[in-house]
């Protein structure tokens, strides 16, 4: 059964409206018909089984059938504060963690991010990102829908962090603590992952973040790209004390 996306204010009582492209890819490519009956998630972790009353040029109106709550959303929470990279690997970054589970990404902007940013892009940047969440979140049947953060310095994140945050930061020149460790010895139910930019974090981030009470760890002898080190480490999280495997 075919799945898509409503925002909760769409959802009136038993009666949801489905608009924009997947309106367009309802009525005008799938070409739906009165009583077909299709899958919608609204990111709260609710899913709903929706036979369609209507089909118009901009918008589908459904009735609500059946209520289902989310058996496929993350156990373990994780939040992956990424070093933003250069082109369009944050796609990427943002579409494989999410599919792996990830709550949160965060993107920061470091000492060594080669993007540069005006205010206005970065909203438009995050709003691009939100999106490809959503659709990864469609596709893989979660029901709800990572939260992508405004872009930040990194600093301005540390700054406010709570105390009591349990993570670790991903670093080339960590040779003793390695990931398998960490995970031993985890307690509750939620981490925060740091990933640096190509290039890494420099000394001095990594001393901040640090101070924080995040570890430093390494995930073995080889470096891994940006676009790589977040999904092995999510992948190794989420097998160790998730729902992986």
């Amino acid at each position: 059964m075919r799945r898509f996306f409503v925002a909760p204010e769409q959802i009136k009582e038993d009666l949801i409206i489905i608009t924009g492209s997947d309106a367009h890819h309802l009525s005008r490519v799938v070409r739906v018909k009165e009583s077909d009956e299709v899958l919608v998630f609204d990111g709260t972790g609710l899913e709903y089984t929706v036979t369609i009353e209507k089909v118009e040029l901009d918008r589908v109106l459904g009735r609500v059938i059946a209520v289902n709550s989310s058996v496929k959303d993350p156990m373990f929470k994780v939040t992956l504060v990424q070093g933003i990279p250069k082109g369009d690997k944050m796609d990427l970054i943002i579409q494989k963690t999410t599919e792996l589970g990830v709550v949160k990404i965060v993107p920061v902007l470091t000492e060594r991010t080669v993007v540069k940013l005006e205010d206005s892009k970065k909203i438009k940047r995050q709003e691009r990102w939100q999106r490809i969440a959503q659709e990864a979140s469609k596709q893989c049947r979660r029901s709800t829908v990572p939260e992508i953060a405004p872009i930040q310095n990194l600093k301005e994140y540390l700054e406010g962090l709570n105390e009591g945050e349990r993570g670790i930061v991903l670093w080339e020149e960590e040779h003793s603590r390695g990931i398998k460790n960490i995970l031993k010895k985890q307690q509750g139910d939620s981490l925060m992952v740091f990933v640096g930019p190509e290039g890494g974090f420099s000394p001095e981030e990594v001393d901040r973040i640090k101070k924080k009470g995040i570890l430093s760890v390494t995930l073995g002898q080889r470096i891994l790209r940006t676009e790589t080190a977040g999904l092995v480490a999510l992948a190794l999280i989420q097998y160790e004390l998730g729902d992986l495997g």
